[in-house]
């Protein structure tokens, strides 16, 4: 009997030590956090649930259109204030100034990055219908450092190198945005790095600020 006791416990043991040794071998093998390149960071919960209604109210007070690009029409919607890129032209220009409600986003962004807050040249507000996508891309060649806000919904971001001899399956990198979140894009992922956005699966906003390169502004 004493016997049998002590197999039982043996076998519930090794089982247990079994388990701790696979959870520990997949967490090295697939870490949660995948690598990013140089420069990108991502800040989960950047925002508060009150903060994010905030800014949800402030956009629904913004007059949205159909964003085209080269006479294609995309899905998305979009309104964008201070300096403005236009792609048919490949031209940079100032636009309408950025409203008084988001200063406290921007404040915010500037004091995480240590940066001045007069520095975000333009601010980009977004509207991702169901199943709206953004495809492979790097931001227009006069902006620099990029921060994205995502508000509403979550989106799975993705990065590959820009060089298409370094592209491939295994050179994509996948990660969940969180809503509420941050992320910024600057240095070698912003110059060596493209990304894209999977179809979104529930309505989503963002907000992108972006900053001027030295050489571009005016």
């Amino acid at each position: 009997m004493e016997s049998s006791k002590s197999e039982i416990l043996f076998s519930l043991l090794t089982a247990f030590l079994y388990h701790c040794f696979l959870s520990i071998t997949m967490d090295t093998l697939f870490p949660i956090n995948p690598v990013t390149p140089e420069g990108f960071s991502y800040i989960p919960e950047f925002l508060s649930m009150a903060e994010e209604e905030k800014l949800l109210h402030e956009i629904k007070e913004v007059q949205l259109h159909t964003f085209q690009f080269q006479g294609y029409e995309a899905k998305r919607k979009v309104k964008s204030f201070g300096y403005d890129y236009n792609f048919n032209q490949r031209s940079i220009t100032k636009g309408e100034p950025i409203p008084e409600g988001f200063d406290f986003l921007l404040q915010k962004i500037s004091d995480k990055l240590n940066i001045d807050k007069e520095r975000f040249a333009e601010l980009l507000v977004t509207e991702y219908p169901v199943g709206s996508v953004i495809n492979w891309h790097r931001d227009a060649p006069p902006f620099e450092l990029i921060a994205g806000i995502s508000l509403s919904s979550d989106c799975t971001f993705r990065l590959r190198p820009y060089d298409k001899e370094k592209q491939g399956r295994k050179s994509i990198i996948s990660l969940p945005v969180k809503r509420r979140s941050l992320y910024v894009i600057d240095g070698a992922s912003r110059s060596e790095w493209e990304h894209s956005i999977t179809p979104v699966k529930a309505v989503r906003y963002s907000i992108t600020l972006r900053t001027l390169r030295n050489d571009a502004q005016h």
